[in-house]
């Protein structure tokens, strides 16, 4: 016969302590989750900030990109068209909301568009301690307001563009370091020249100019550049471009204008370029003192189709004005390119520009963090 013993009950107190293990137990794992954090959720990363319209600029398209590399679209009644801006911001700029931060503005070369990635060079990307901005300079604008506002290019104040209105724009909606020891200018080939050239003439809105591979040298003793110049406004070597004509083909650079649209005519006769003089950037070397000044260029492999060729000599030239006045620089010349980056082969080529600015951008934030120190 089973034994069906009927098993007692729990005592009340028994089952009354066992409910109490379990509060304890789930208050001690709210406690947990208070004091390690509410478990990561994998969100994209914050977009990019909101930019408010002001200086003469006026957005005019969705901002585009990342929360740290990202372009927007402006018109200004400056210059014709609409006009690109890439910023590039450290990965830590949303989060660490107290921190501002030093801002390089880097000028690119003719037929350029900050709107191509390609543009973001990787030194570039890779900074962490300041805000780099790469602002439209047209395909052929030369970083000047030209002298002839009437050709069939349009409005072209490429210096009141940057200087009036983007500068003060990015300090507006950006946390940035307003004084001259927190904000550089560099620039590659058409960009290096617009670089000295913003530095000359505005020296108390810079601490550091670099230029790469520019055209350096306009006076009448290097009429190589000033063939360089007229050849994007000329247009002369659009035939070539074949059925690339276009922005797609670098050899076209928009409506054919004269000559004489920027600087007024180029041939020195009875000193009639004198404009010309007064820009060139190798002939007023003097308003840099007191700026950190670099210089780079490779030989072009002795080339004279190179144009890397003449961006040498030119170089030189700023070389040679920079000793006689005793003015310290950071100078290299690469030569071949032999040693400096496995895409640089001495020729006015992006290849040797990423490897210029993985040689000057930590140089370049080294001495923003000295000056902020300081």
């Amino acid at each position: 016969m089973a034994n069906n013993l009927v098993r007692p009950r729990p005592a009340r107190s028994s089952r009354f302590a066992r409910l109490l293990r379990a509060k304890a137990a789930v208050l001690a794992l709210a406690a947990a989750v208070l004091l390690v954090g509410t478990p990561p959720v994998h969100a994209d990363p914050p977009g990019p900030p909101a930019m408010t319209d002001g200086f003469g600029l006026t957005q005019t398209a969705a901002v585009t990109g990342t929360g740290t590399n990202f372009v927007l679209t402006v018109t200004t009644p400056q210059v014709a068209g609409e006009h690109r801006i890439r910023i590039l911001l450290p990965r830590d700029y949303a989060a660490d909301r107290a921190r501002r931060y030093p801002v390089l503005y880097f000028l690119h070369g003719a037929s350029d568009d900050p709107g191509n990635p390609a543009i973001a060079y990787p030194a570039l990307t890779a900074a962490q301690s300041m805000i780099t901005v790469i602002p439209d300079g047209g395909r052929r604008g030369w970083y000047t307001d030209w002298i002839d506002q009437k050709t069939a290019a349009g409005a072209q104040n490429w210096e009141t563009f940057h200087i009036n209105q983007v500068i003060p724009f990015i300090d507006a909606n950006l946390r940035t370091l307003t004084g001259k020891e927190g904000r550089a200018v560099a620039g590659l080939s058409m960009g290096g020249f617009g670089a000295l050239h913003y530095a000359q003439r505005h020296p108390g809105l810079f601490s550091q100019v670099a230029t790469l591979s520019g055209a350096n040298d306009l006076s009448r003793n290097h009429m190589v550049t000033r063939g360089a110049v007229v050849a994007t406004l000329t247009n002369v070597g659009a035939p070539l471009c074949g059925s690339s004509s276009g922005p797609s083909c670098n050899l076209e650079f928009g409506p054919t204008v004269s000559s004489d649209a920027i600087f007024g005519t180029p041939y020195p006769v009875f000193d009639a370029d004198w404009r010309w003089n007064a820009a060139d950037p190798s002939s007023h070397m003097a308003a840099l003192a007191g700026m950190g000044i670099a210089v780079y260029t490779g030989s072009g492999n002795g080339n004279p189709a190179d144009f890397e060729f003449w961006a040498e000599s030119a170089a030189r030239n700023t070389k040679a004005a920079l000793d006689a006045l005793g003015l310290p620089y950071h100078y290299v010349n690469y030569g071949n390119g032999s040693g400096w980056g496995e895409n640089c082969h001495g020729g006015h080529e992006s290849g040797c520009w990423s490897q210029d600015l993985v040689d000057w951008v930590p140089r370049l934030e080294a001495a923003f963090a000295a000056a902020t120190a300081a």
